[in-house]
């Protein structure tokens, strides 16, 4: 039987509307009031690249999610969807996490598992657009790793990936056990029937704190948040350069270039 773990995140909705977001300029956090979490995007990929993988292949798919104060209805849908274990590592240490100390504590959830074939992740998140969460569980785990894929198969033992590149895909295969980060071309999570939701919240979650994982967080951050604010934007002025003809438009317009010292 294989292996999968997949790494869901879970993240403010990326499709809400910019007027509900607001920054909290004391503690450095963005707020969302009135709209609910989602599991990221990209992490919605990766899982349903495990759940195409289950479909032809005798599998277990265990989802890890991070994070404090987490959104057990929002997390559960990875368990609707197709996923047989659900593992939460929820704990106040767990707050406002850098990627590097992010990928440390999953790999060590990973470990603590004791058996994997195959790790997924999203390409990226959908909060921070960082990207590097996955490269850095493999480079931990010594694993071979693969980037923004549209599609994983299973083949010989070993995993084939078609990898998304600027002009189209190129082929990968791997040997196990191996990482990959999965990407939006692979296509959206599959939905759950309302039977597969109510199903879900019958099933246990297993939650782990950072004792659990034997870590201390705080000292292994790298990264420092200075400060957190929303851009403000000033309006543009625009002048209208008149002539009596084009070309007497085009000199003028040249000569306010050549006072604003653009020319």
């Amino acid at each position: 039987m294989l292996n999968i773990v997949v790494c869901i995140k879970q993240v403010f909705d990326p499709e809400a509307p910019v007027s509900a977001y607001t920054v909290d300029a004391a503690t450095k956090r963005v707020v969302l009031k009135g709209i609910p979490p989602v599991i990221s995007p990209f992490d919605e990929n990766a899982l349903e690249a495990a759940l195409r993988i289950k479909g032809v292949q005798e599998s277990k798919v265990t989802a890890i999610s991070l994070g404090r104060n987490l959104s057990r209805p929002v997390l559960l849908k990875a368990l609707a969807a197709g996923a047989d274990e659900l593992i939460l590592l929820e704990d106040d240490a767990f707050e406002e996490l850098d990627s590097h100390t992010t990928a440390v504590a999953l790999t060590a959830a990973i470990r603590k598992l004791g058996q994997y074939d195959l790790i997924l992740t999203g390409r990226q998140a959908a909060d921070t657009n960082a990207g590097t969460v996955g490269a850095g569980i493999a480079e931990i785990l010594g694993l071979p790793y693969v980037s923004v894929a549209r599609k994983v198969e299973i083949e010989n033992g070993g995993i084939v990936v078609e990898r998304v590149i600027p002009d189209g895909y190129e082929v990968v295969e791997m040997p196990l056990p191996a990482l990959v980060t999965v990407s939006n071309e692979l296509g959206q999570l599959r939905y759950p029937s309302m039977q597969q939701l109510v199903a879900a919240r019958k099933k246990p979650v297993t939650t782990w704190r950072a004792t659990d994982l034997g870590l201390e967080f705080p000292q292994m951050r790298r990264v420092q948040l200075r400060d957190l604010f929303i851009p403000q934007r000033e309006m543009g002025r625009c002048e209208m350069v008149t002539g009596e003809s084009p070309e007497e438009m085009g000199a003028n317009l040249a000569l306010k270039l050549r006072e604003a010292h653009l020319l």
